[in-house]
């Protein structure tokens, strides 16, 4: 039973793991440079992970909840406990053994003693025929001593001749009584015979479910799962994903020359840099600063294209303030597009910026969520107040200049929480300050 416990929590501890290492590579593939059908290779690895994990869960439950509680009703009917401690079918084993065994055991006590008086007498009458050759050689003994010694050598003879008999007699008995005791005793044996073969076919039996909940290789699922990672990996295409770059990223994507443009009082339009970076869904209008009550003319000038929702939020949100920041309009746009982030492709989503870009988006205190009035951009982090005291699960080192490394079992201070990609900011004892993935610690309790 606690052999298979083990394996049971082995089979859930693989399963964790599994489930943790797809997840978190699945977020890395996600947010990283792949694209097209290699990146969907890639992510079907993790998929396989995923179902193997599930497999193993549902071994780990078999083991549990059918061979555990298998062997354990089963002990239950095949050993009873006693009060004062054992077994009750060990006890009566023993019983039948010792009554088997007790009048045989009787005469061999019997054939003991005979034998051993039988040894003493002998002894005795060597010793006597000993000092009465010695006394003959004497010339000082008396005639009444050497009588007195020849009859003791007389005497000693008569009990060896006594003692003989009754050993030869008593194991005459011994004897005879040895058929009825081996009849006996195997009786008894043949009882324990039949309670054990009861058990060795019950272990056989057991151990051959325990295999066929362990062997994943006969199930339909767990082949399905690798001949579908197998044609998703086959799948992927060079030559595909090759096309889709060039045409969305290279010498085949759509353009945006610069065009003349009358000068217009009635519509100001300020791109940002990020807009003009994408450049497979054309330029997105991200500034609009208008004067008077003049409605957003739905118009597509020099190639500007404008999503239809996207518009309709910058409408409602861009009303005329002649003394507002032409950068906090730009903001409420620039939140609008944030939200659209789900459309684009992997490689657009972590497509790096120009570092110009990103130090202006950095000290602009009218972030997208300060124009919505979410945050005090005078005010401190309000992360940076609540500090946790967590514990690392697991090695981790650190693969960028910007990341912690630590070991299973150090601790760590996390200054701010989880962010959308699951990385949080902690520091380390030593007063190193970095990130770390968040699913690698536990809060100390």
């Amino acid at each position: 039973m606690n052999c298979i416990h083990e394996r049971a929590r082995i089979e859930k501890a693989y399963a964790q793991q599994l489930t943790e290492w797809a997840k978190r590579w699945k977020q890395l593939v996600e947010k990283g440079p792949q694209y097209g059908t290699v990146e969907k290779a890639w992510n079907a690895m993790m998929s396989e992970a995923e179902k193997v994990s599930e497999l193993h869960l549902d071994v780990k439950g078999s083991l549990m909840n059918e061979d555990f509680e298998k062997i354990k009703n089963w002990q239950k009917e095949a050993f009873h406990k006693q009060m004062m401690g054992g077994f009750k079918e060990t006890r009566e084993a023993e019983d039948g053994f010792r009554k088997a065994q007790k009048p045989w055991a009787k005469k061999l006590k019997e054939v003991e003693a005979s034998k051993k008086a039988y040894h003493a007498a002998c002894k005795e009458e060597k010793l006597a025929v000993s000092r009465e050759t010695n006394s003959k050689a004497d010339p000082a003994l008396n005639p009444e001593q050497l009588k007195k010694l020849q009859d003791k050598v007389e005497k000693c003879k008569q009990d060896v001749l006594k003692t003989k008999d009754k050993y030869e007699k008593s194991l005459k008995e011994l004897d005879q009584a040895t058929p009825q005791y081996m009849e006996n005793m195997e009786q008894v044996f043949e009882q324990c015979q039949q309670f054990e073969e009861k058990r060795l076919r019950f272990f056989r039996e057991v151990l051959l479910e325990v295999q066929k909940h362990l062997d994943l290789s006969n199930l339909p699922s767990y082949k399905n799962i690798y001949r579908e990672l197998e044609q998703n990996i086959q799948a992927a295409d060079t030559v595909e994903d090759l096309r889709w770059f060039r045409a969305n990223h290279g010498p085949g994507m759509s353009m945006n020359w610069p065009q003349f443009e009358e000068w217009s009082a009635d519509l100001n339009r300020t791109l940002s840099r990020r807009e003009k970076k994408k450049a497979s869904e054309g330029v997105t209008l991200t500034g609009i600063s208008q004067t008077g009550d003049q409605a957003l003319p739905n118009k597509h000038s020099s190639n500007l294209s404008v999503q239809s929702d996207t518009a309709q939020s910058v409408q409602s949100q861009s009303s005329y303030n002649p003394f507002e920041d032409e950068d906090d309009t730009e903001s409420i746009v620039s939140e609008k597009e944030d939200n659209k982030r789900k459309n684009v492709s992997s490689y657009e989503k972590t497509q790096s910026y120009p570092t110009e870009w990103s130090d202006e988006e950095a000290n602009n205190p009218f972030s997208s969520t300060d124009a919505n009035g979410d945050s005090n951009p005078f005010d401190e982090d309000a992360t940076s107040a609540t500090e946790v005291r967590v514990r690392a699960l697991y090695d981790y080192e650190g693969q960028e200049h910007d990341e912690l490394s630590f070991k299973a079992g150090d601790e760590l201070t996390k200054i701010e929480d989880e962010d959308e990609q699951g990385w949080c900011k902690g520091r380390l004892d030593n007063g190193q300050v970095g990130l770390y993935p968040a699913n690698y610690v536990e809060a100390i309790q």
